[in-house]
């Protein structure tokens, strides 16, 4: 016979909307993580004139994959949940994460100059508004009237970016990149490719209620096979670097930035996100992930010693508020309200993460 009870029971409780984190200090980490990845366009650079492309980024990437492998592998069934994950996942999304890295350092490395550097940096930070773009399709998410405006805000941003002391005509867009096509074209790839690889990181690797804590969504997120990608990217980089002859000078400046790329926006920036995401406020760091572009591009005119003129503020204006207006516009098909109308939920991230950098 079941047993009676006067009282309310735990087990019959009505469900309480998930509780949003505020750690202090795990906030501090997400809003870290963001100042890590927006100084990668602009530290990456000198590396790349010091090393060359190839050099530079397989340099970051295997200090980043070795520490981030080893670290998986010294974790109780760490390495092994990472290689049992589907192999679409591991093979497809992994194929375009390491595409991705290329892309980005191709773009940064074939920059004319520091301040066309700049200029690509914010072509690829298209990538966000690219991502919401096509989880409509990849993701049968819904969209408003406002996904289109928010798209072409987002792209007279890097438009205008490039027509810094010029005209903002087509004409002059295309005889801006004429000469030069080739590290904006980069970018633009790149961020492509990380909009296909963040819809389909969330659509194979799985989102049941056993995978739903596995940060496997987005290698961003610090979790799931990200060290692979890493280290996979450094054996690509390394192996293209056998074929190309490229001039390398090293120094304890030079030495020193590259591990400070390794070991901070290649890897510890993903360590602070997620755990920001699991125990920090997340509606503040990933409101604040949305700004990436214009932290970035003002890191990088200073470190690169790039005047930053009106121009360039606007654009970087225009690229946020073109992602930001491409989020609002975009509603999950399960939920009528869309995203603003959900309740936080402590474990899930965010499916935007601030980068634009490996």
């Amino acid at each position: 016979m079941a047993a009676t009870s006067h009282g309310p029971r735990a087990t019959a409780k009505d469900p309480q909307p998930p509780r949003m984190a505020s750690g202090g200090p795990s906030t501090a980490l997400g809003i870290l993580s963001i100042l890590f990845w927006g100084t990668t366009v602009g530290f990456s650079r000198p590396l790349t004139e010091e090393l060359g492309t190839l050099t530079a980024a397989a340099g970051i990437y295997l200090i980043a994959g070795v520490i981030g492998v080893a670290v998986l592998a010294v974790r109780p069934g760490g390495l092994g949940r990472a290689i049992r994950l589907p192999a679409r996942y591991l093979f497809g999304c992994g194929a375009l994460f390491v595409f991705y890295t290329l892309m980005l350092y191709l773009a940064i490395g074939l920059a004319p100059g520091r301040a066309e550097t700049v200029e690509v940096g914010l072509v690829n930070y298209l990538w966000p508004s690219c991502t919401l773009l096509l989880s409509v399709v990849l993701l049968g998410r819904r969209a408003s009237v406002w996904l289109a405006p928010g798209m072409a805000i987002a792209l007279g941003g890097v438009a205008l970016g490039m027509a810094q002391g010029g005209s903002l005509s087509a004409g002059a867009m295309l005889e801006h990149v004429r000469g030069d096509w080739a590290p904006y074209a980069c970018a633009l790839a790149g961020a492509v490719a990380w909009g296909f690889y963040s819809n389909l990181s969330r659509r194979w690797a799985g989102r049941g209620p056993q995978s739903r804590n596995a940060a496997i969504r987005d290698p961003r997120q610090g979790g799931g096979a990200v060290p692979l990608f890493l280290l996979a990217s450094a054996a690509v980089l390394l192996t293209m670097r056998l074929f190309v002859a490229e001039s390398s000078h090293w120094s304890a400046r030079t030495a020193a930035g590259l591990l400070y790329m390794g070991l901070g926006p290649a890897l510890a920036a993903y360590v602070c996100w997620d755990r920001a995401m699991r125990s920090g406020h997340i509606i503040l760091v990933a409101s604040l992930a949305y700004f990436t572009p214009l932290i970035s591009t003002i890191i990088s005119c200073a470190y690169l010693g790039v005047a930053m003129g009106p121009k360039l503020w606007l654009a970087c204006a225009m690229v946020v508020a073109g992602a930001i207006l491409c989020k609002r516009s975009i509603r999950d098909p399960a939920d009528g309200s869309g995203s603003r109308g959900r309740p936080a939920d402590p474990d899930a991230k965010p499916e935007v993460t601030p980068s634009g950098s490996t």
